[in-house]
């Protein structure tokens, strides 16, 4: 049972992260979801910077702590090399919470006008290499976690890691755009496309292991 309730809050963290971040983008005046990154949601001096620590970063990242619990508890035991995988998986995704609620919790970054005025702070510039972190630890996640079920999740898996991979160099082309306070057009939505990509995934990966412990 307590297995089971720590699975099933990856579903619940996925749905949470999606609804925090829709509405911190329709409470922040200016905010163009076609052309602004998530991080400017949490950034420190953002209007909604308030509203998304209380909905995403603290409730998601215990949430997702007890899903990498789950993940890492819920191997199958008959096989060694999946027992390894799982646990794997769930360091994976905790490493995962843990450096996604340290960049926007702890390293946010600042609002691109600040950026471009040069008011930046160490603190600030932290965030990036904190991003950098979270985004190789869920393409590890996603990487060991492929081996946990049959092969049409591991194809799965895949395609994801590659849609991350290459809309996440897409948005990163428009970085020095970005801190420049200059037009980044379509930035906004490379972003959460690696974003929904990664709670989708993780939503798969909760459903295709509750069903594995059921048939147990």
């Amino acid at each position: 049972m307590v297995r089971k309730f720590l699975l099933g809050c990856g579903i619940v963290s996925s749905v949470l992260y999606v609804v925090s971040n829709v509405l911190g983008t329709l409470r922040y005046d200016g905010y163009r979801y076609a052309d602004h990154e998530f991080s400017e949601l949490t950034a420190q001096g953002s209007p909604v910077r308030p509203l998304m620590i209380a909905l995403n970063a603290i409730p998601y990242t215990l949430l997702a702590g007890a899903f990498a619990a789950g993940v890492g508890g819920s191997a199958d035991r008959e096989r060694a090399d999946r027992e390894r995988a799982g646990r794997v998986t769930g360091a994976m995704l905790l490493g995962c919470a843990v450096f996604g609620v340290a960049g926007g919790l702890f390293f946010p970054m600042k609002p691109r006008e600040d950026l471009a005025a040069g008011r930046g702070t160490l603190r600030n510039a932290m965030h990036i290499p904190a991003t950098a972190v979270m985004s190789l630890f869920v393409l590890l996640a996603m990487g060991f976690g492929a081996t946990l079920m049959e092969k049409r999740f591991r194809y799965y898996s895949y395609g994801t890691i590659a849609v991350l991979v290459v809309f996440g160099v897409l948005a990163s082309l428009q970085g020095g755009r970005l801190a420049a306070n200059r037009p980044t057009p379509w930035m906004g939505l490379k972003e959460p496309i690696n974003i929904y990509a990664t709670m989708l995934w993780m939503a798969a990966l909760a459903i295709g292991l509750l069903r594995a412990e059921q048939s147990r």
